[in-house]
């Protein structure tokens, strides 16, 4: 129920696919609506420029053609524009110095006569230039007016009107063709939106489908994506997760399977010599204490076991530590204390050649665990009469640890395998000599803890050599 609730189709309006495309489409909508807006305007700027040119330029020339001595009067006005011709204007209007319309080149208006109430006529008989213009019902509106001046008076006034429908029907057919661009781009933009919007989602449904497939357990799937861009870079880093999750899902399953046999032997054992006891009546004493024994030390070997499954969990889990300063050479003493007996009765001789004053960061029990598993088994697997050698020395930003020993030697083929968990070159000398096969594993892990490194190899006569390097720590007073 869960699962299907989070696979549920992701309603229209809130899924990725609906947002991207309304982005496409609002800003195409806002490039659309300033592509219908700026050259309209910008066009209507120019021919209002350009009428006002031309017609304050008209009007000067008839107001020069007036000025003169004789003053304005209805015949000398007359007389002159009949000299000027036709002007192309809608209607020209001469006034008095008074507002009295001396001239009227509209027969319809016939405002001879009469007083031109007119704004621009009333600022041009107070010596202004003046012009006004607007653009509506496809055609251009346009009026102009300027003072008639003798010796610096005022004479009358001149007005010019032009009703010009031409310019105006080339401003609608810009505006019917950009609206026509307007509505085609809007189109393939609105197809192009849904087709980009639907190949990206479609990639991210690719890796969301990824996901839940690793989720169920999967974990060999991966995804193939090319493009080069983000989605493949995240194509990428999930298939190198996944990549993760298989090996660690790989190696949870063998160590799930290693433990699992490791503890089932001692349980085995043990489960079989209490039966052996408990079904034999007659059993004497003797062999009662016996089997006891072997209980005692299965147990003690099921306790190894389980202590060293709970140090890996812990190195696992990261858990904190309270790392100090501590002295190489003292734990090495300190061990070697600890393994002399055992050492004496398997007829080992353990040599220590160390250097003082050599310190690393960690905790003295984890170092301490260290050592101790390089030299028990240096110990453990050698062969009576032989030598387990153990130096340390310091360069300029390390400590060197090296142990080892004259026993049987591990092949060349199990140099790389003797760090796993469980792994035993020789199984049954291995459980002989009480071997749980986690502790180079706890080695390794604990040291990769701290940043060194460790590595196994073949002595050149025989037996092994353990190399492990730390960062060395310098701290004045503690040599």
């Amino acid at each position: 129920m869960k699962g299907e609730e989070q696979t549920k189709k992701i309603p229209f309006w809130r899924s990725l696919q609906t947002k991207y495309a309304l982005t496409y489409i609002v800003v195409i909508a806002a490039v659309l609506l300033l592509l219908n807006t700026y050259p309209m305007i910008a066009s209507q700027q120019l021919t209002f420029q350009s009428k006002q040119t031309s017609l304050q330029s008209q009007a000067s020339v008839i107001s020069s053609a007036l000025a003169g001595p004789e003053g304005l009067s209805r015949e000398g006005v007359s007389r002159v524009m009949e000299v000027l011709g036709g002007t192309g204007l809608s209607r020209v209007l001469v006034t008095d110095s008074f507002g009295g319309v001396l001239y009227d080149s509209s027969s319809a208006s016939g405002a001879v006569g009469e007083y031109a109430l007119l704004r621009e006529v009333a600022d041009a008989i107070r010596g202004n230039d003046t012009f006004r213009s607007d653009y509506a019902d496809g055609a251009f509106h346009s009026r102009a007016a300027t003072p008639v001046v003798y010796r610096g008076m005022t004479v009358g006034a001149v007005y010019v009107d032009e009703y010009d429908t031409e310019q105006g029907q080339v401003l609608v057919s810009i505006q019917q063709t950009l609206r026509f661009i307007s509505v085609v781009i809007a189109a393939v933009a609105l197809a192009l939106s849904v087709v980009f919007s639907k190949a990206l989602t479609r990639r991210m449904d690719q890796l969301l489908r990824a996901i839940r497939i690793v989720r169920a357990g999967e974990y060999s799937h991966r995804v193939q994506m090319g493009g080069g861009d983000e989605l493949s870079q995240l194509a990428g880093e999930f298939n190198d997760l996944t990549d993760r999750l298989q090996t660690t899902e790989e190696v949870r399953r063998r160590f799930v399977s290693d433990a699992s046999h490791e503890l089932k032997t001692p349980l085995a054992s043990i489960r079989l010599l209490t039966d052996s006891i408990l079904q034999n009546d007659n059993i004497d004493p003797e062999t009662v204490r016996e089997f006891v024994g072997d209980i005692g030390e299965e147990a003690e070997r099921l306790q190894r076991i389980t202590e060293k499954l709970l140090a890996l969990t812990r190195l696992d889990a990261g858990a904190p530590a309270e790392i100090e300063t501590v002295d190489v050479g003292a734990v090495v003493r300190r061990a070697e204390h600890m393994l002399e007996p055992l050492a004496r009765a398997a007829g080992v001789e353990v040599i220590l050649t160390l250097e003082p004053g050599l310190l690393i960061r960690c905790t003295g029990d984890d170092l301490y665990q260290i050592v101790f598993n390089l030299m028990e088994n240096g110990v453990k697997y050698n062969l009576p009469g032989g030598r387990v050698f153990v130096t340390d020395k310091g360069s300029e930003d390390q400590v060197i640890l090296t142990v080892e020993d004259t026993g049987v030697g591990i092949p060349e083929e199990d140099i790389g395998k003797v760090f796993d968990r469980f792994y035993r070159v020789d199984k049954a000398r291995s459980r002989a000599a009480g071997g749980t096969g986690l502790g180079l594993s706890i080695v390794q892990d604990t040291v990769r803890r701290y940043g060194g490194t460790v590595k196994a190899e073949r002595r050149e006569n025989e037996g092994t050599r353990f190399t492990v390097a730390f960062p060395r720590n310098r701290e004045e007073g503690l040599a």
